[in-house]
């Protein structure tokens, strides 16, 4: 049971950067220092449905990660 939840938590894991890594469009290096935020941009389409799903899956790694905990 341990094992099958370490494995479900490192394809989450994956998932998750894999996520994050698709919604960094437009989002330079000089926007970190302040650069670039002169708009405000609401998510639309397929942006609102991977940042959602990011939530998602990082709630779901969350509680796998709790219950990999407690489980001996």
């Amino acid at each position: 049971m341990k094992t099958t939840l370490l494995i479900v938590n490192i394809i989450l894991s994956i998932a998750v950067v894999v996520l994050i890594l698709l919604q960094g469009k437009g989002a330079g290096l000089g926007s970190a220092w302040g650069g670039g935020g002169e708009f405000y941009q609401t998510r639309r389409g397929v942006e609102k449905i991977t940042m959602q799903l990011t939530y998602v899956l990082i709630g779901v790694f969350l509680l796998l990660g709790l219950a990999q905990f407690f489980i001996q």
